[in-house]
């Protein structure tokens, strides 16, 4: 009866530190700020995760010495009862195996991921004991870790970085056999993309949005929808945007009340879109302010424009934008290409090597060639193609057409010409 006794105490103590397991390690970023505002206990369990490979180290440790503890006491009295009885020692084995696995690990486990930031509150302080006991010992387990490792792998090198281009390749293969519709599997291809699209061949343009003085109130959205879904504020006397707000909020709102909204996120504009998701979702926040290298506003990227980036069969800035195609096949070796169309597609899609430029759009091609704003009737050469632009508006978008040149005739650089305008 003691070893039983002593057996079903190490169950529970197996069982508390394998839900903590599961329960630390699936607390998400808003779990851990609410945490770290609450009271002592909880605010305990989130210095905890501050460290979380130690954390860990402890735990296991600790699982694993009462789990040693228990089949050795479960082995010494499975001997007995073999020697007693005959075939109860197997069956003890059995009993105590199943009773280990489902109390210890599968039960708790289950229950802590359920409830996983009250139970890491209420453990948080037995816990910290258990992990300052065994913090002596992590530096001798760090050795005899190294140690093992030169010891059995000498030769063991770290792998480089994954390239983008792997990703995409293992996402392909990994799908072919997978029961994905062609939807499901763009959508996975666009996720992987998110992290070589700049935040300046994403953003929308300075031009493409509004921006309200502050205070703003219901009626200052009667003449100008907004057609981001958000309300960019600005100082007076400043054209910086300060704050956003979701323009459904500010419907809901009395008329006359104003309201001031949330601080954007600033990025540079080379960051990764798969950047500026992890920074809005890291605080909180809807919309992200692009700048230049003089910290300038140059663009926003909202979190609705992230989605329509991953959800979207076929996602494009200027249909977004302006609400047509941005590359339009008229005949064999002719489009028409809006001015916000990026390099990058254009190049995918008439699959031609464009030359190096710092430009990211065909409208930003368009003014380093002509060194001036373009204007109806402009044509120039760039590379393989002949362009002439056959829309125009004011410091607004253009429309241009394009047309691959004979690649027999030698390649004249950057030329351009001011045609007629109309």
């Amino acid at each position: 009866m003691p070893w039983l006794t002593s057996m079903a105490i190490l169950i529970v103590l197996s069982g508390l530190f394998s839900a903590s397991e599961a329960a630390y390690f699936y607390l998400q970023r808003q779990d851990l700020r609410f945490l770290a505002s609450g009271n002592a206990s909880q605010r305990m369990a989130a210095r905890l995760m501050e460290q979380p490979d130690r954390l860990l180290s402890a735990i296991l440790f600790w699982n694993l010495v009462i789990n040693m503890i228990y089949f050795t006491i479960s082995a010494r009295v499975g001997m007995q009862l073999e020697e007693q009885d005959g075939g109860w020692g197997v069956l003890f084995a059995f009993v105590s195996l199943f009773l280990v696995i489902f109390f210890s690990e599968m039960f708790p486990k289950s229950f802590a991921v359920l409830r996983s930031r009250s139970y890491a509150g209420l453990v948080a302080f037995p816990l910290a004991m258990a992990v300052r006991c065994v913090d002596p010992l992590l530096p001798i387990l760090r050795f005899i870790n190294l140690f093992l490792k030169r010891l059995l792998f000498p030769r063991i090198t770290p792998e480089p970085d994954l390239e983008m281009s792997d990703i995409e390749r293992a996402v392909e293969l990994s799908t072919q056999d997978a029961q994905l519709d062609p939807h499901e599997y763009r959508m996975l291809r666009n996720i992987v993309s998110l992290s070589q699209l700049r935040a300046d061949e994403w953003m929308r343009p300075r031009r493409q949005f509004v921006t309200f003085q502050a205070p703003v109130t219901i009626e200052d959205l009667k003449e100008k929808f907004p057609p981001s879904g958000f309300v960019l504020v600005t100082h007076r006397g400043s054209e910086e945007i300060q704050y956003s707000i979701d323009a459904d909020d500010l419907i809901e709102f009395k008329p006359g009340y104003s309201q001031m909204g949330k601080r954007l996120v600033t990025i540079p504009w080379c960051a990764s879109v798969a950047d500026v998701y992890e920074k809005l979702r890291a605080t909180q926040r809807q919309v992200a302010n692009v700048v230049n290298e003089h910290g300038e506003t140059i663009g926003i990227i909202t979190i609705d424009d992230i989605a329509d980036a991953v959800f979207v069969d076929a996602p494009s800035r200027t249909r977004r934008i302006t609400d047509e195609p941005p590359i339009q096949l008229l005949e064999d070796g002719v489009w028409h290409v809006m001015g916000l169309a990026t390099l990058k597609r254009l190049e995918k899609q008439l699959q031609v090597v464009l030359p190096e430029t710092r430009s990211v759009t065909i409208q930003g091609v368009l003014q380093e060639v002509l060194q001036a704003l373009p204007k109806t009737g402009d044509h120039c050469q760039w590379g393989p193609l002949e362009m002439e632009v056959i829309e125009a508006a004011e410091r607004g978008r253009c429309r241009v057409e394009v047309r691959l040149r004979d690649q027999q005739t030698p390649d004249s650089g950057h030329d351009g010409a001011r045609g007629p305008t109309s």
